[in-house]
């Protein structure tokens, strides 16, 4: 089976990326690229005093209305690349400063970073009861990812906790070249679950400058090695139906 080519992990300098929104969505369509998500830093944690963030209202709603104009000048111009509105939380982050800031509903995927415990699951199922409280629901609710997910913190221990709760919300694991040590061999059995268990995977790069944006071919013979193909087949599907 043929894939679209994709990588739903890209930062901007709205974080600590070194190019514009612009020029992210120009080499994309250079290098062929046909699904691309800006998902800059959204935290209060301790990286907010290492790296720029999207620390405001103002800031939050200048970032989406860039990468909806380049939506709209790729569908003016019937270009075969898909942008979608992301963001990337810290879930160490307060509960407060997430609910005070962001509206999910503006997004269309949101990555979780460092799911590390059963603790952190219950954190994000109060922030997405919260939000799901505060804001009327629909189908638009945003795609969800796990960010750069460590195996290690759960394959030994509270897999049966984790592999439901992906699954109940729809939650992708992704693969990033940038962290291709947690897809490596010795994480076999917990990618073998995820196959069992129909759980989506993806592919992000953590691209932070141009050169880093086609990185998609390792993390895709990753998947095709451990025959997640359709998991990823599903993930595109729901892509697919992501409406600008």
């Amino acid at each position: 089976m043929d894939f679209p080519r994709l990588n739903l992990h890209i930062h901007s300098k709205y974080s600590d990326g070194r190019n514009s929104i612009k020029q992210i969505v120009r080499e994309s369509i250079e290098y062929g690229l046909n699904y691309i998500a800006i998902t800059d830093h959204f935290t209060n944690s301790w990286k907010a005093s290492v790296i720029p963030t999207l620390n405001s209202k103002e800031k939050l709603a200048n970032y989406i209305l860039e990468i909806k104009q380049c939506q709209n000048y790729l569908k003016r111009k019937n270009i075969n690349l898909r942008l979608f509105k992301g963001i990337e939380i810290d879930i160490s982050s307060s509960e407060s400063y997430i609910l005070n800031l962001i509206n999910p509903y503006k997004f269309d995927i949101i990555l979780l970073e460092y799911l590390e415990s059963p603790e952190g699951i219950a954190f994000i199922k109060n922030i997405l009861k919260s939000w799901k409280k505060k804001y009327h629901p629909n189908k638009n609710f945003p795609i969800l990812g796990l960010a750069h997910f460590d195996p290690s913190f759960f394959i030994y221990s509270y897999f049966d906790v984790l592999i439901p709760f992906l699954r109940e919300y729809n939650i992708y694991i992704e693969f990033n070249s940038s962290y291709s040590q947690y897809y490596a061999r010795k994480f076999q059995d917990f990618f073998l679950k995820l196959k069992e268990s129909s759980i989506l995977v993806a592919i992000g790069c953590d691209s932070h400058n141009l050169l880093d944006l086609m990185n998609i071919e390792e993390p895709f013979n990753k998947i095709r090695d451990y025959e997640l193909e359709d998991n990823l087949g599903i993930l595109i599907n729901r892509l697919e139906l992501r409406k600008d």
